[in-house]
């Protein structure tokens, strides 16, 4: 160490890696003697990830750009530290393409349980922060989400998350029909238009209806909110069908590459495509 260097350097990185990794600062304090052979105090555990919350404020509370072409919102269920203890929690995650085509995480907020109601004070603070607007918004099938948003953003297109949804209807199926009703589902979410998705529709509830009519149903209850990615290219929908682009970067069920250069090469024709009922920014 040199000359009036109170800890070494890279100290309190240390510290904060594994305070973020849920360990406690008891915990902390004695990693840090078995490795380093130096007694640390708690204070000082304290003062290291307390200094830390202004940068996250500061983030938290950041300008946002005025538009953006596509966000995507879910909520993760996680493991947080809380008052001593770890507990699940919902992490509320809106995570955008900018009009370059990048990645931006708007912010990240955490609640006991996943709900419309605060998935509309998310909104709200998505617009106090800059956002006039959003082009296409992504969503799980939470009831009243689509309503939560349209109440903050009227004029956004509200696409729910097809993957979702085939789990959903999925949860149904006994074993010896999964694959057959994953085959039957499939050209409804690869129509070329709502009119041929509509009428594989109605072709899957001929053939399944009787066994399985919650499938059609769920589907029927949601319409509104599947088929808006339908009128774009195909390189488009691959972007906008599902949120699980928030936790997926490896290709999913309708093998969309989710990685930064595909999502930067998609966002392109999601800026000049004509999202019907408007005009794209």
């Amino acid at each position: 160490m040199r000359k009036r260097q109170r800890r070494f350097e890279g100290f309190d990185d240390k510290i904060l890696a594994l305070y973020s990794r849920g360990v406690s600062t008891r915990d902390i304090e004695a990693h840090l003697e078995e490795i380093y052979g130096v007694k640390v105090g708690r204070d000082l555990i304290s003062r290291v990830t307390d200094a830390v919350m202004d940068d996250v404020r500061a983030w938290q509370t950041r300008p946002l750009d005025d538009v953006y072409p596509v966000v995507f919102l879910d909520a993760l269920v996680l493991k947080v530290r809380d008052g001593g203890s770890v507990q699940r929690k919902a992490c509320y995650l809106a995570l955008a393409i900018t009009m370059d085509g990048e990645r931006e995480v708007l912010g990240m907020w955490f609640q006991d349980t996943e709900g419309a109601k605060f998935w509309m004070q998310v909104l709200s603070e998505l617009k106090t922060r800059g956002v006039r607007d959003i082009l296409i918004c992504c969503v799980d099938g939470l009831k009243g989400f689509p309503e939560a948003i349209e109440a903050v953003y009227p004029a956004t297109t509200v696409q729910t998350c097809i993957v979702h949804l085939i789990r959903q209807s999925l949860r149904y199926v006994p074993r010896r029909s999964y694959d057959q009703v994953v085959k039957d589902l499939r050209p409804i979410y690869t129509a070329v238009n709502a009119d041929t998705a509509l009428a594989a529709l109605e072709a899957f509830e001929d053939k399944w209806g009787s066994q399985i009519p919650v499938i059609g149903q769920a589907w029927r209850n949601s319409w509104e909110y599947i088929i808006p990615f339908l009128a774009f290219e195909p390189e488009v929908r691959r972007v906008v069908y599902t949120t699980d682009e928030i936790v997926k970067r490896e290709p999913v069920a309708l093998g969309v590459a989710s990685g930064r250069p595909a999502l930067r090469r998609s966002v392109r024709p999601v800026r000049r495509a004509r999202v019907p009922g408007r005009v794209a920014a």
